[in-house]
């Protein structure tokens, strides 16, 4: 298997086998094109030529883009004609933020439905947990992944209680499919050693009733003391790497089924996604955002951001939390949460001279910076240690990235915009968690994920889904971002809403520019990767409530169909 490497002419030797391919892209312009497509309804999100009806493609490249009778003109004896029969087609979508977890998908127990708005029950969920402890020997952890507090039939939180009947001898835990939230049963408290008295920890709560006892549910920080007690299924090297490269494949088949063509990895197993890729599995292009030893390996190797090729490239770093999660409800807030007393603020995660000493090492190394900030306290403490670290060593072309950067005012987008700072936004949450909205109002919601104020301001927002914690559909991020109505039909921060031309280009071009990639895909535009999804249906005539329902004919990925429904 191969791991990641601690030098560059290590790395060089299986990342970077395939650099010289880009440095060829001119070589074939005046040759024959491999693939025509014709009589097509071109939305290319190409200034210069926003519409077209065909283009043509040539060594995984745009060729030409124009009228069919232009295009045509073009053609050869060997190349493929795809007849659009009127079809839509845009760019290849981007997903600027995603955790990607193809093994938990394939291998352990989900509660809830990871795609769509689906509603469960309790009983549901301690049924799927019982049959798993059935399986697993004593004093081993049972977990359930992709908990939605508000998409639970019983109309309440999951609680200790509940998950005491799937075992009162073995440690349970449903986790949010936010992140920042698990539910444990009372044995895993007893064995954590957490009772009625614990304190709260900084940045992290063990949160009570009303009569004082313990829930079993804990924020943030908090959750750390569960990962030092009981015993976790374990599996031999050889499948544990089976396991990384099965869910790798299984990941990348579920994107391109979506019509997503490129993604931002929060971390994984690099080996398992080269292998991947070696056997020709790997049906979408990933910016490996690194963390822990990766981040550190990477520092090491001298190797920075965009080191890598057209199908795997070193990206950003990965998040580093600086708050908690707005689905959950910690983030960092200026004001108290409504409702809530004694009065709440959410969680910061560390301070602010920790994180200044971070992304100043990071910014150094060459490496754009990503830390995930949802709440305005923490985008403020982000922006801060970023203009630091810029002010004490200048990098002209740097693009530090704000995962989620939810909650923001005027203040915070004008520095933003100032710092070069790539805002990588919620893209599906204002329809799957408007359940949410409710907890923060309107008046807050008015700023929370303001993709109308930064586009107003130039600032180039992208697209993040954050799954986990938000389905990765990219057709539900339009609708999302155009109608900002959730499935319940409720309209929250309608001044955020922008036009499909424009949530095209934050789906598309402005998740390319996150990656320092704009000049490589994001358009349909000649000489760029030939990446692209032929729609159903214009989602500029169907009716707004209905784009999330547009079905995906095909998805290409450099000029071959990864997937065709």
């Amino acid at each position: 298997m191969r791991t990641i490497q601690q030098n560059r002419r290590d790395f060089l030797g299986y990342a970077g086998a395939s650099l010289g391919a880009l440095a060829a892209g001119g070589a074939w312009a005046a040759e024959a094109p491999d693939l025509i497509v014709t009589n097509a309804n071109v939305l290319t999100v190409d200034a210069k030529q926003p519409r077209a009806q065909a283009f043509a493609v040539r060594g995984g490249r745009f060729l030409a883009v124009g009228s069919n009778a232009e295009i045509k003109a073009h053609a050869g004896p060997r190349a493929q004609v795809f007849d659009a029969a009127g079809g839509t087609i845009v760019p290849g979508f981007i997903d600027s933020h995603n955790h990607a977890p193809g093994e938990v998908l394939q291998f352990d127990v989900l509660v809830g439905n990871p795609y769509e708005v689906e509603f469960v029950t309790i009983d549901s969920i301690v049924g799927k947990l019982k049959a798993k402890a059935q399986t697993l020997p004593p004093d081993t952890w049972v977990e359930g992944f992709f908990f939605d507090d508000t998409k639970v039939k019983d109309g309440r939180l999951i609680n200790r209680h509940d998950l005491d009947r799937v075992s009162t001898t073995q440690p349970v835990v449903v986790r949010h499919r936010g992140g920042h939230t698990s539910f444990y049963n009372s044995k895993a408290l007893e064995m954590a050693g957490v009772g009625k008295a614990t304190p709260n920890p900084p940045g992290g709560t063990f949160d009570h009733g009303p009569d004082g006892e313990l829930t079993g549910r804990v924020t943030d920080r908090a959750t750390v003391v569960f990962a030092r007690v009981g015993k976790r299924e374990t599996f031999s090297p050889e499948e544990r790497a089976r396991r990384a490269r099965d869910g790798v494949a299984f990941i990348s088949k579920q994107f391109v089924r979506y019509g997503l063509t490129s993604v931002c990895h929060e971390g994984g197993d690099l080996a398992a996604i080269q292998d991947i890729r070696a056997d020709g599995k790997l049906l979408h292009r990933i910016s490996y955002e690194p963390q822990g030893e990766g981040l550190e390996a990477m520092i090491r190797a001298g190797l920075e951001t965009g080191f890598g090729d057209d199908w795997i490239k070193l990206g950003a770093s990965a998040e580093h939390v600086v708050d908690g999660s707005f689905s959950e409800r910690t983030l960092a807030m200026s004001r108290p949460y409504p409702g809530v007393s004694p009065p709440y603020y959410g969680n910061l995660t560390e301070t602010q001279d920790v994180l200044n000493a971070w992304i100043e090492r990071v910014h150094r190394a060459g490496i754009d910076v990503n830390c995930h900030a949802n709440g305005d306290v923490a985008i403020g403490n982000v922006l801060t240690a970023v203009e630091r670290a810029q002010k004490l060593f200048p990098r002209p072309n740097a693009r530090p990235k704000i995962t989620h950067c939810t909650l923001v005012n005027p203040g915070l987008i004008a520095r933003i915009k100032a710092a070069n700072v790539v805002p990588a936004a919620f893209s599906t949450y204002a329809y799957y968690n408007s359940d949410k909205f409710p907890f923060y109002g309107e008046d807050i919601i008015r700023n929370a994920m303001a993709f109308r104020d930064f586009l107003d301001a130039g600032v180039p927002v992208c697209a993040g889904s954050d799954f986990s914690p938000g389905p990765f559909s990219p057709l539900m991020a339009l609708q999302a971002m155009v109608t900002r109505k959730g499935w319940d039909g409720k309209t929250w921060g309608a001044n955020q809403k922008i036009s499909v031309e424009e949530a095209l280009r934050v789906n598309t071009l402005n998740g390319a520019f996150a990656t320092h990639e704009e000049q490589l895909k994001g358009s349909i535009t000649p000489g760029k990767l030939a990446d692209f999804v032929v729609l159903a249906q214009d989602p500029h005539a169907v009716d707004p409530d209905k784009i999330k329902d547009i079905r995906i004919v095909r998805t290409v990925a450099g000029g071959r169909t990864v997937y065709e429904a």
